[in-house]
C-alpha cells in the first residue's frame, strides 16, 4: 500500500491510449454496457455500472474484436481495470486506434466529466481507492487536453 503523498509505482506493461467505444461486459449470466475510456495490449480500463470483485473473470465485447477474456485488476465505484487473459497483438491493437484517430468534442467533454467526478470521488474515498481514483483523474484530464488540442490543431494537407 502507498504511503500517504507517495506516488504509486507504475505497474503497467504498455502504455494507454484515451478511446471513446462501447463496450458490453459480461460476468457470468449478467450483461451490462460499458465504455472504455483507454486501453493498451494488456488491458482497459472501463466505466460500467456494474458491480463486479476484484480478480473476477470477465467478458468484455467491443465491435472490431473478439470477445476479450479479462481478470478485474480492480473496482473502485463505477470504474474497472480489467487485464486481458491474453494481451492483444500489435496489429490489433493498431487497427482499433485507427478507428478513434481523433476524439469528437463530445468525447473529450466526458473525458472532463470523468476527471471531475474521479477528482471528487478521490478527495471522499478510503485510503485504498484513493491512489486509483486521483490516477484516474489525472489520466482522463491529460486525456482531454491532448485530445482538445488535437481537435485546435490546424490540418495538415
Amino acid at each position: 500500500m502507498a504511503q500517504p503523498n507517495q506516488v504509486p509505482v507504475e505497474r503497467r506493461r504498455a502504455d494507454r491510449a484515451a478511446l471513446h467505444l462501447s463496450a458490453t461486459m459480461r460476468d457470468g449470466s449478467r450483461k451490462a454496457p460499458a465504455r472504455i475510456i483507454d486501453m493498451s495490449t494488456h488491458g482497459c480500463r472501463i466505466e460500467c455500472s456494474t458491480v463486479v470483485s476484484k480478480d473476477n473473470w470477465v467478458w468484455l465485447a467491443l465491435d472490431g474484436l473478439q470477445s476479450q477474456r479479462c481478470r478485474v485488476a480492480w473496482h473502485c465505484e463505477e470504474f474497472i481495470g480489467l487485464e486481458f487473459e491474453t494481451p492483444l497483438s500489435e496489429a490489433v491493437f493498431e487497427r482499433l486506434l485507427q478507428g478513434q484517430q481523433q476524439l469528437p468534442e463530445s468525447a473529450i467533454r466526458e473525458l472532463r466529466g470523468i476527471a471531475s467526478r474521479t477528482h471528487f470521488l478521490a478527495r471522499r474515498a478510503g485510503e485504498e481507492d484513493i491512489a486509483i481514483l486521483a490516477d484516474i483523474s489525472r489520466q482522463c484530464a491529460e486525456n482531454a487536453v491532448v485530445e482538445g488540442l488535437k481537435l485546435k490543431a490546424p490540418k495538415r494537407p
